[in-house]
């Protein structure tokens, strides 16, 4: 397994305060996991140094985060109440997160059941899955910021083992975004293409077969919603599409699609 990434860049001051989050956490029994950059150094061996720290809840904890947090001395914010929370030391950061901006790849039990041991700041810790990860990941195609290259690293790394079945259910009825990636792969690696398993291949051909050859939906909708928040708003504001992240088809509140726009132009979101 590779190693973690170093906490060598780190300052004493940011090291101490999410050391202390976590401990705080193990001690009140709330279940966290750790993602981010760790998580990502941990199943590809990339290290990337991120001035913030990812800590992946169930949105049902978010109360009892806060109060430990704030018991601990350290600030909050429910900054985007459907994804993403935050504890403030000074300068430094923890995202307390739920789910994806889109409201897509929320944190349930599944997460939990199939985390990764991994040692982070020198305490032992759970990892969110990669399975998870390249979810949450393979949806964000912004254009300021395109996670294709972290799913391609890490079908890479772990092509051969990942559970491609769960992968496949959790990207649900946003199957072709996962074709889309895998497609990729396989140009970016074509003498290790082999990684993506042929039935995954095979399973991703037919259902584009089959839907092509079917009539276009009359509902319409834009999807291009679910992996950018600003790119596709000339769809649903001007051109009559339905946005795909209103309930009922998505997740999402018109008020909480109206507070994530909003957020847009603020330092430190996607």
């Amino acid at each position: 397994m590779p190693p973690l990434a170093s906490a060598s860049v780190l300052d004493e001051q940011s090291r101490d305060f999410y050391r202390n989050a976590l401990s705080r956490f193990d001690e009140n029994h709330l279940p966290y996991l750790v993602g981010g950059a760790y998580a990502f150094a941990n199943y590809t061996g990339i290290e990337r140094h991120t001035k913030d720290f990812d800590i992946f809840i169930r949105r049902s904890d978010w109360r009892r985060a806060e109060k430990i947090m704030q018991d601990a001395g350290y600030e909050t914010d429910l900054s985007f109440p459907h994804w993403v929370g935050k504890a403030f030391s000074g300068d430094d950061f923890i995202d307390l997160i739920f789910s994806a901006g889109n409201g897509v790849a929320a944190v349930d039990e599944l997460w939990f059941e199939h985390a990764v041991t991994g040692r982070v700041l020198g305490m032992d810790v759970k990892l969110i899955p990669a399975e998870e990860m390249i979810w949450s990941k393979g949806l964000i195609m912004e254009r300021e910021r395109f996670d294709g290259a972290d799913v391609a690293h890490l079908i890479h790394a772990l092509g051969e083992t990942l559970d491609w079945r769960r992968l496949i259910d959790r990207y649900g009825k946003y199957w072709r975004a996962l074709y889309a990636h895998i497609i990729l792969f396989g140009f970016i690696y074509p003498s290790a293409r082999s990684r993506v398993p042929s039935w995954v291949m095979d399973e991703m051909s037919k259902r584009l077969t089959d839907e092509v050859r079917s009539p276009d939906p009359t509902e319409k909708v834009c999807y291009g919603t679910i992996i950018s928040r600003q790119q596709y708003l000339v769809d649903v504001d001007r051109w009559g599409y339905q946005d795909a992240r209103l309930k009922p088809a998505g997740t999402m509140t018109s008020e909480e699609i109206a507070h994530w726009t909003a957020g847009i132009d603020q330092d430190g979101y996607r």
